[in-house]
Order: structure tokens, then C-alpha cells, then sequence
């Protein structure tokens, strides 16, 4: 493929002379001329492990030229690769200075240009960017039709600095966000052949995974350097408290907890945590992560509630009530909480929870209960049909299958799900269903 790359920092010069050594015939573009020379000489604007030894093979061979003319770049290729950077504010905020002024350069390159061209967007940039923003310059500048006239997609890198070179022929995954499939398609054919599983979503959605990736690398590093401090404080060795933290692949190094949902609960998770930042507060180290966690997962099931009180209805169902399906454990349960928060504003509550009896209820458990929701008899309603005659609005708690073959569609019953119900995809067009974290 014919192929020009915008931008030669990190990313833009080692998507370069990467796509060059698959066989590809690539153009760099770059505003610095320093930068245009050093890559027409064979050498690397940037520092990094294999990058010297990659540029000058793909120079010398002719797969890979620079160039600082935007018109020549894109007349002599199919599909751009924009690699310029986004840095940010002082606040946060992002700058789209690069990519606004990269975006309308190109649009008045393609006004004069017949055939077919790809405009891909490697830059990291924050959901609504692309299809707000810049396709808006694009289609201005070439008095074209996003998706008819020309392609867009967004393909953000997932390339570490130090390792990029590596990263780049041994992806974890391909993500391409594309405004229509023929967009997708050559993208796809770009990276064909390289490991790992592609991903073709909607472009906001593509541009979102890098901010998930690096919000969760820096909470694992955050989190790891907090559980340090702590351990030091106490006399302990973190490297091997780590050891046998990380050498469980079922729940701590894995997808385990990490699908949104409702919040969580339950008699050992809000105590540990507790008592954590207790020894933490007590041996004077600091531990704003962990300390927040609790606070985080308050604020989570709130929203649940104000997604309640939005509708203006009184009359509320609650299905399910444990702490984990298939139990009748209520303790420090989050849906046990809600149902104290509805009560306690005057909402008219039934629940519904196939494993929940208050004959059967003892121990510490029976004890928490009648401490939240003394009341709880009153509340609980024999079957499924009682709670949603009851309802105008049902919080779906539970994916127990008796309840979901049983929830309406559409009509006057605003359904909350707190559980991301298997079909929730579908209902999402739905008047009346209200995913909570969806």
C-alpha cells in the first residue's frame, strides 16, 4: 500500500519504518525540516531500541521518503496516518491545535485529488474528537463527503517507548474505529498478518480504549507503589507480597471485576479495605488511591438512586436483594443499601429475591438485616408478577432467569439495570430501559 504518515515523533517515525519493513511504500510528513532530513539520511529522529537500524534499511531500500509538502504526500499515497501530538493543559484539557491544522491541510490536498484516499487518525484524542471536530475540517477543506468521498477511521497505538519497534510487529490487540467498513477494511490490511485479536468498532469507541488502557496502567503502578508504602511501614517485603498477589490469574491478573456494573459489597471487601486504610492512616503513609476506593463505590451506587428519583415515580421494584446471586447473604450488600436510601426518601418499595426468606435468615446476617431494613417482611413480595404489578419503576439487581424472562419491553415501566442484562443491547433503543454504567 501507498501510505503517508503525518507526524515524525515517536509514534509517526516508528509507524513509518515499521509499515516500510512489512513492504508497504511510505512517505514521512513533518513540519520540522530537521526532522525530514535526518529520515532522507537514514537515520531516526528519536532515541529507541532497533528504530536507527530499521530507518536506514528502509531508506537505503526505498520503501520509506520524507517530505515537508502535504500535497505531494497525499498525492502519492492511499491512506494517511496522522501521528501528530495532543499534549495537554495545565488544567487537563486537550490541545487540538495539531490535529485541526493536520486535518485541514489534508481536506485541501484531497479537494484536488480523484481517486479514493483514507485519512487515519493515530493521535491520542478524547471520544467525539474525530466525527465532531475534525471530520467537520476534513469536509470542509475538500468540499467532501466523510465515508463517500473519502475514508476516516481512528487507530490509536498501543506502542510503549523503549519497546515501540517490538510493540508494533507484536500488538496486543488492533483497535479501528471506522466511520463505514471500506474505511475498515484498509486499516485492517495494513497490520494483516500481525498477532493479536482486531477490534472494529465505532470511533468513539476506538478512541476511548487508550484512555482505559493508560488510566488503568496508572492505577496498577499507583496502586502497586501505595500497597509498598504500606508493607515498608510494616516491616514487610512488597516484592513478595506481590509475588503471590500476581500469581493469581483467576481474579487478581485477569478480566475478573472488570465489567461495569453495580456497585460492590459484601462482608469482605468493604471490611478489608477499611481496615487497609485503617493500618495505613495508623502507621502514618499516605494512600489516596485505596482510600478512595470506598468513597468511589458510594458515589456508584448513588447514581443508581438518581437515576431513580429522575423519573418523578413513587412506586419502585427491586429485584434481587443479596450481596451475590444465588445466596442470601445481605450483609453490606449494595442492593440492601439502596433499598434503605428508597425507603428512607418515601419511595413505596416491593422486592423480589428467589433466595432471600426472612424464616431462614440467622446469625449475623439476620442481625444486619434487621438493623438496615427492620421491616423487610413487608417488603418482600412472593413472586416476580407481584413486584411488576406493583412498579412503575423496576431496578433489575439480578440476573436470576425467572426474572428476565418475565421484564417487559417498552410501555409505561422505566426498567433501571444495575446488571447489564444479557440482552441489553437490544433494549437500549428501548423508551423506558436505563442501563447504569451502558
Amino acid at each position: 500500500m501507498k501510505i503517508s504518515v503525518f507526524g515524525l515523533g515517536y509514534v509517526g517515525c516508528v509507524s513509518a519504518a515499521c509499515l516500510a519493513g512489512r513492504g508497504h511504500e511510505v512517505i514521512g510528513v513533518d513540519v520540522n525540516p530537521v526532522k525530514v532530513d535526518l529520515v532522507t539520511q537514514g537515520h531516526a529522529p528519536v532515541v529507541e531500541e532497533r528504530i536507527g537500524e530499521l530507518t536506514a534499511e528502509v531508506v537505503t531500500s526505498g520503501a520509506l521518503r520524507a517530505t515537508t509538502d502535504v500535497a505531494e504526500a497525499i498525492a502519492a499515497s492511499d491512506v494517511s496516518l496522522v501521528c501528530v501530538g495532543t499534549p495537554s493543559a495545565a488544567n487537563g484539557s486537550l490541545s487540538t491545535e495539531y490535529l485541526e491544522r493536520v486535518a485541514d491541510q489534508i481536506g485541501e490536498a484531497l479537494a484536488r485529488k480523484e481517486s479514493r484516499h483514507t485519512v487515519v487518525f493515530r493521535s491520542t484524542m478524547l471520544p467525539g474528537t474525530c466525527l465532531d471536530l475534525l471530520v467537520p475540517i476534513l469536509e470542509k477543506s475538500s468540499g467532501g463527503t466523510a465515508g463517500v468521498d473519502f475514508g476516516v477511521a481512528v487507530n490509536p497505538e498501543f506502542l510503549r517507548e523503549g519497546s515501540s519497534v517490538r510493540d508494533f510487529f507484536d500488538p496486543p490487540k488492533t483497535v479501528i474505529g471506522e466511520i463505514d467498513p471500506a474505511s475498515g477494511d484498509v486499516v485492517a490490511r495494513l497490520y494483516e498478518g500481525l498477532p493479536g485479536d482486531v477490534f472494529r468498532v465505532p470511533i468513539p469507541v476506538a478512541e476511548m480504549t487508550k484512555y482505559a488502557d493508560n488510566a488503568f496502567h496508572g492505577l496498577k503502578i499507583g496502586f502497586a507503589n501505595e500497597l509498598g508504602s504500606v508493607c515498608r511501614a510494616l516491616g514487610l517485603d512488597s516484592h513478595k507480597v506481590m509475588d503471590v498477589f500476581l500469581a493469581d490469574r483467576k481474579l487478581n491478573v485477569s478480566p475478573a471485576y472488570l465489567r461495569p456494573g453495580f456497585a460492590f459489597g459484601g462482608s469482605c471487601l468493604p471490611k478489608d479495605l477499611r481496615g487497609l486504610v485503617y493500618a495505613a492512616h495508623r502507621a502514618d503513609v499516605s494512600v489516596p488511591i485505596l482510600a478512595h476506593v470506598l468513597p468511589s463505590n458510594e458515589d456508584h451506587l448513588q447514581r443508581a438512586f438518581d437515576l431513580v428519583a429522575r423519573t418523578g415515580k413513587r412506586k419502585v421494584g427491586l429485584f434481587g436483594l443479596s450481596f451475590k446471586p444465588g445466596t442470601d447473604d445481605l450483609r453490606e450488600s449494595p442492593l440492601v443499601e439502596l433499598a434503605e436510601r428508597l425507603l428512607g426518601k418515601g419511595y413505596d418499595l416491593k422486592i423480589y429475591d428467589a433466595n432471600v426468606s426472612l424464616s431462614r435468615l440467622m446469625g449475623a446476617n439476620r442481625e444486619y438485616i434487621e438493623g438496615r431494613l427492620p421491616h423487610l417482611g413487608q417488603l418482600l413480595a412472593r413472586s416476580v408478577e407481584e413486584v411488576l404489578e406493583h412498579a412503575d419503576v423496576c431496578l433489575i439487581g439480578t440476573a436470576d432467569p425467572a426474572v428476565l424472562a418475565a421484564l417487559p419491553h417498552g410501555g409505561g415501566q422505566t426498567l433501571v439495570d444495575l446488571v447489564r442484562i444479557p440482552d441489553a443491547e437490544a433494549r437500549r433503543a428501548e423508551e423506558g430501559y436505563v442501563g447504569l454504567a451502558w
